[in-house]
């Protein structure tokens, strides 16, 4: 079948969340308690090993397979305006977002700050904090860095809702 990255997501996300309530299922029917004394058939639960086990085996291969694809997907596809695939901007989005990070913490400083220093016996002295930098670069990079984020979340966006990728289950 031929999907998109947004509705391999999708899909890969339903049969996580079947699997896992499968094995939730699982853990509270596969054993039961009854008392001494008590009818055993009339207090055991429904349950079937080979379905259970069948069930599981082919959720957890459908997932294994979405998974494969899109691994796949993000390692070929080359996102449009930046050279770069996928993979390669899911590595990178995080080191822009750090940068962008520290560089809005660089752009709001004053080129000189007077510092106070507490705990300090009173004295005449006072320091001040320099910056050894250009700030404005630092802003001018700071919003440059924010613009190619964006470009690149929309460039991603846009990929992963059009593309289109096989995925056979």
């Amino acid at each position: 079948m031929k999907v998109t990255s947004a509705q391999a997501s999708k899909m890969l996300k339903k049969l996580q969340i079947e699997y896992n309530h499968l094995l939730r299922l699982e853990d509270k029917t596969s054993t039961f308690l009854a008392a001494v004394g008590e009818d055993v058939e009339s207090v055991r639960p429904a349950y079937s090993y080979e379905e259970t086990r069948t069930k599981a085996t082919k959720l957890a291969a459908d997932i294994r397979k979405i998974k494969h694809a899109i691994n796949v997907f993000n390692t070929v596809t080359v996102l449009p305006g930046f050279n770069m695939t996928i993979d390669e901007a899911l590595v990178f989005i995080p080191q822009l977002t750090a940068k962008i990070g520290r560089l809005n913490g660089m752009k709001s400083v004053l080129p000189k700050e007077r510092q106070e220093i507490y705990g300090r016996s009173s004295t005449n002295l006072i320091d001040y904090k320099y910056a050894n930098y250009d700030i404005a670069k630092a802003e001018s990079d700071f919003y440059q860095a924010n613009d190619t984020l964006a470009r690149l979340q929309l460039a991603l966006d846009s990929v992963n809702n059009t593309e289109l990728m096989e995925i056979e289950l």
